[in-house]
């Protein structure tokens, strides 16, 4: 470090700056130094980042500029909140700027001369953004495979780093360490490739001095050659007196950009952060030039040149006085910018050429990748048993509650009867004679018992028409039948007579019902109950008696039905929607949050500055994901049409097709949730949400023909509704593929998937900060 520093003169007297003659005369001849004489890893020019409105900015970066050569320790130093992260981030390519460039390894990030993302560059962030689940080897095997390794190197690498990171046995896994020992973990997970650029954000938080110091010194190990470039963030200011050059970064801005022995040359200091401590108190002078609080430090101070907008003295930069506390950062204006800093700061170098050829346009996803993204998906799925056997179970239990609960005829409706054919003994005792054959006595009670035989229907006697009508009022009964005390002879004189029949005879021989309409399922099964009761009453007395049963039908025939039965069962008509959104929304659920669990736990965002592409991630999820999906849909369909005996006459394997792709387009929507939501929280919400409108507009539990002629046009856009008609057509109607509604179902939930896939991998890759 110190031949590098060779050359260094000593420190020059200050320059007065507003003298900008002077200044351009002093700055042009200093010699160069570290950053000047080396070939450059990074540069950043003129960055600006800010969050929040443009009324209410919070302001991250400056304005910064800052050049990192190649083959040099790099520590970025500042206080919490100052933007290393953020820079950082903007470095890797995870953020990006509001304004301003950025340079890394011969290309800005992204574009195809740059080496980020890639293997080219290793990057530990802030959190410890490891699967807890997994070993350190496994971790480790993980990280190797993405950067391209061989599992033998990434062995002998394993070995090497748990020892120099004083790490327990490899077996152990990662969430029984210690909060020290994830971070090294995670270093080690950075380290394992022998990257060409390093960025470290706090690695040695919470590390034993006598191990942080042996980091440093396998940091500066493997930067002598000129090959490894490390940026590393600290809060221990102190420790960077070992690396090639620091940058001291304050309120978005660099204060300074030099190697620790001339900035303390420079300041006449014995430590850094007295460096730091005079370079805040300079710049909070440009922010107050009285500060009555700094004063006595200020004039400790001898000021040397200053060539850092952050620290401009002049009256320029005093004019530029902002509002606020020590230490908030710096407006965005121009005012209190050095003019002369930015037009001598050094241009960007240009991009490094790569060579193209239509293998490389058509290349878009990375064998190795994809291998270690598919075994890591795997490898989760069975550290987590408990949690997959639930996902995989939950189906078939809400399949068996659907079968066991939804469609069945009510059983045990009371219903109050008044018959004045009863004395009131028999009313009283619950007895009504009946007689079997052409008799003609007591037909109320011959009816009343063949109501009763339907089993749905349970009798209760009351000796008056008010305590029956009381006991549907109370909610004790759902309806009540009153007979006329001479019903029986009435009715045989309308049935002999007919068009001669008296009109008291008329009124007499009818059953006055009065019914209990606020449960609408309830009220027309025994509106149908009644009158079917009483039709088939009417014909087996007409063929007791020798009469064609015929003369006392309604004269309309139902022939049997072209498609399903007489008597509809609710369980068919419900079926296709319910099987559909079962696997519909377990798999938004299982995508949504094993998406978010990457996000959330950093994993995602160190798989993207690795060099994995959006696409692979989508693809391994697809492939892993897929698996359990499909599990999930055979159980269903067993339970359904094999156990439970749900309706089926078309092809099964069409059933089949249809609730898989039904099951990608749920993946789908998932992926596309988790991308858009910062948390499991949101992701729950956006979840349910979407749930209600889905079950209720895409004819699952109504027809879609009786809804608003305006709702109906969105519902038939939406993902379930074409599937769910198709999926009941071929239940109940046998209709195959080349049926239009059948392939329009097909291929409507297709055009979902691929607008959900799209849409996911456009937010993966331009959703940053």
């Amino acid at each position: 470090m110190d031949a590098e520093l060779e050359g260094i003169p000593p420190v020059q007297p200050a320059v007065p700056q507003t003298d900008l003659s002077a200044r351009r005369r002093f700055l042009l001849s200093r010699p160069s130094t570290l950053a000047t004489r080396k070939q450059q890893a990074i540069c950043v020019r003129r960055a600006h980042k800010m969050y929040g409105t443009t009324k209410s900015p919070n302001i991250i970066l400056d304005g910064l500029n800052m050049t990192v050569p190649k083959g040099t320790i790099y520590g970025l130093l500042g206080a919490s909140g100052c933007g290393k992260t953020t820079l950082l981030s903007c470095i890797v390519g995870r953020r990006r700027l509001n304004s301003g460039e950025i340079w890394v390894l011969g290309g800005r990030p992204g574009s195809r001369g740059s080496g980020v993302p890639g293997p080219r560059i290793g990057y530990m962030p802030q959190e410890v953004a490891l699967y807890g689940e997994f070993t350190m080897r496994e971790t480790l095997l993980y990280f190797g495979w993405v950067a391209g390794m061989k599992t033998q190197d990434i062995e002998d690498r394993t070995e090497f780093l748990l020892k120099l990171l004083n790490l327990p046995n490899g077996s152990k896994f990662v969430k029984n360490l210690s909060g020290g020992q994830q971070r090294r973990m995670s270093l080690a997970a950075a380290l394992v490739h022998e990257p060409e650029l390093l960025i470290l954000d706090e690695p040695t938080v919470g590390v034993d001095p006598v191990l942080r110091q042996t980091i440093w010194d396998h940091l500066v190990d493997i930067t002598k050659n000129g090959h490894t470039t490390v940026i590393i963030t600290t809060h221990y200011i102190d420790e960077t007196r070992q690396a090639h050059m620091i940058g001291l970064l304050r309120g978005g801005k660099m204060l300074a950009e030099e190697s620790p022995d001339f900035l303390l040359n420079q300041y006449q200091c014995d430590s850094l952060e007295s460096v730091f401590l005079k370079l805040s108190v300079l710049q909070n002078m440009g922010k107050r030039r009285r500060s009555s609080i700094a004063q006595e430090i200020v004039e400790q101070v001898t000021i040397p040149a200053i060539s850092n907008p952050a620290l401009d003295l002049s009256e320029e930069g005093t004019n530029a006085e902002i509002s606020g506390e020590f230490g908030d950062n710096i407006s965005m204006t121009s005012r209190g910018r050095d003019p002369l800093a930015t037009e001598l700061a050094p241009p960007l170098p240009p991009e490094e050429e790569v060579p193209t050829n239509w293998w490389y346009n058509l290349h878009v996803m990375n064998s190795n990748h994809l291998h270690a993204l598919i075994w890591k998906n795997f490898l989760w799925m069975m550290r987590n048993v408990g949690v997959m056997l639930f996902i995989v179970g939950l189906p078939v239990v809400q399949i068996i509650l659907f079968c066991f609960a939804i469609g069945h005829d009510p059983k045990g409706l009371q219903i109050a009867v008044s018959n004045h054919e009863l004395t009131a003994d028999m009313a009283e005792n619950q007895y009504c004679p009946i007689e079997f054959g052409c008799n003609q006595t007591y037909l109320s009670c011959r009816y009343l018992n063949m109501l009763k035989n339907n089993k749905s229907i349970v009798i209760k006697y009351l000796k008056t028409d008010d305590e029956a009508y009381d006991e549907v009022k109370r909610g004790k009964a759902w309806g009540a039948l009153v007979f006329s005390r001479n019903y029986t002879d009435a009715l045989v004189d309308r049935v002999e007579n007919t068009r001669f029949a008296e009109d008291g005879s008329i009124e007499s021989s009818e059953i006055n019902i009065r019914l209990d309409m606020s449960n609408q399922q309830i009220s027309s099964l025994l509106y149908r109950d009644i009158q079917f009761t009483f039709f088939d009453f009417v014909r087996v007395m007409l063929s007791e008696c020798d009469v064609n049963p015929k003369i006392g039908e309604v004269p309309v025939q139902y022939q049997p039905p072209i498609y399903g039965t007489n008597n509809p069962n609710f369980t068919d008509f419900a079926a296709p929607g319910v099987i559909l959104t079962i696997i519909f929304f377990l798999s938004v659920a299982i995508t949504s949050g094993a998406m978010l669990i990457d996000r959330n736990e950093g994993m995602l965002e160190r798989c993207l500055v690795s060099g994995i592409t959006g696409i692979e991630i989508l693809f391994s999820q697809v492939t892993t994901q897929f698996s359990v999906m499909f599990c999930q849909t055979i159980f269903v369909l067993i339970f359904s049409f094999y156990i439970f005996n749900i309706t089926i006459i078309g092809d099964i394997w069409l059933v089949l097709g249809l609730c898989i792709i039904n099951g990608l387009c749920g993946m789908s929507f998932g992926f596309v949730i988790a991308c858009a939501v910062d948390t499991e929280r949101t992701a729950t919400y956006v979840a349910m949400g979407s749930f209600l409108p889905i079950v209720m507009l895409c004819g699952i539990i109504w027809p879609i023909e009786g809804m608003y002629p305006l709702l109906q046009i969105f519902a038939y856009f939406l993902p379930l509704t074409k599937p769910t008609e198709s999926l009941r057509s071929i239940l109940q109607r046998g209709w195959g593929i080349n049926n239009p509604v059948i392939y329009e179902g097909f291929i409507s939930i297709s055009v979902w998937v691929l607008v959900f896939l799209i849409l996911t991998i456009l937010l993966i890759k331009f959703k940053k900060g």
